[in-house]
């Protein structure tokens, strides 16, 4: 029996608003689509709604029809962005093991870190442009403290007896040395870029040992 309205028992008027909604949400997430591509391309500042929808495949006014301008959907694809990084920052940067080798946590956390970001680039270019909405602007910054404080909480596994200022202030270099090395990883493909990425874990490695020292002589 065909998959109708009525063989679920529901009237006509019910189904088209839910198709409709169906296809504006299709035609959301193609504009979204085409505007990371420009984003990623020309950057925020010189991006135009005309080379979005362009992008798209689309008229301007139809992508008017859903974003009155820019701004809105840099908002709409950053916030999509940020909710997915929090999922990913969750997985890649929970508390670990005491037994657990340093090598392995900074290699579990810089895989994960690293794939999000080489799946969606337009999250780092839209992040550190110069003239991002400032609706997005702060969403990042609140996404900064917490990510923070998510190394800290992995740090303190191998840096039990650090002073708090201390460990703030290791998770602060660990996190600066992650975001340079992601623009060079960025910026490379291949085994070019698989090779930058055993690079930050290696600065990483080399940086944290000394202050784990006396954790992994007992290990």
């Amino acid at each position: 029996m065909p998959d109708t309205a009525e063989s679920r028992g529901e009237s006509p008027e019910k189904e088209q608003p839910r198709r409709r909604q169906a296809r504006g949400e299709r035609r959301i997430a193609q504009l979204l689509e085409a505007a990371a591509s420009v984003f990623c391309t020309t950057g925020y500042t010189a991006a135009s709604t005309n080379a979005i929808a362009r992008e798209a495949g689309v008229s301007p006014g139809t992508l008017y029809q859903f974003f009155p301008n820019k701004e809105a959907i840099a908002i709409e694809l950053g916030g999509r962005l940020m909710h997915e990084m929090r999922e990913t920052y969750g997985e890649a940067l929970t508390p670990v093991d005491p037994a657990t080798p340093l090598e392995e946590a900074v290699d579990a956390a810089v895989d994960r870190l690293i794939a999000f970001n080489c799946e969606h680039p337009v999250f780092f270019a839209l992040m550190h442009g110069p003239d991002i909405p400032g609706r997005i602007a702060e969403q990042h910054d609140a996404l900064h403290t917490t990510l923070l404080s998510r190394i800290e909480d992995v740090l303190i596994s191998f840096l039990p007896a650090a002073p708090p200022a201390d460990l703030t202030r290791t998770a602060h270099m660990c996190f600066g040395i992650y975001k340079s090395g992601l623009e060079l990883i960025l910026g490379h493909e291949g085994a070019e870029r698989d090779a930058y990425v055993q690079e930050l874990k290696d600065v990483l490695i080399r940086y944290l040992e000394p202050l784990a020292g006396d954790r992994l002589g007992k290990g």
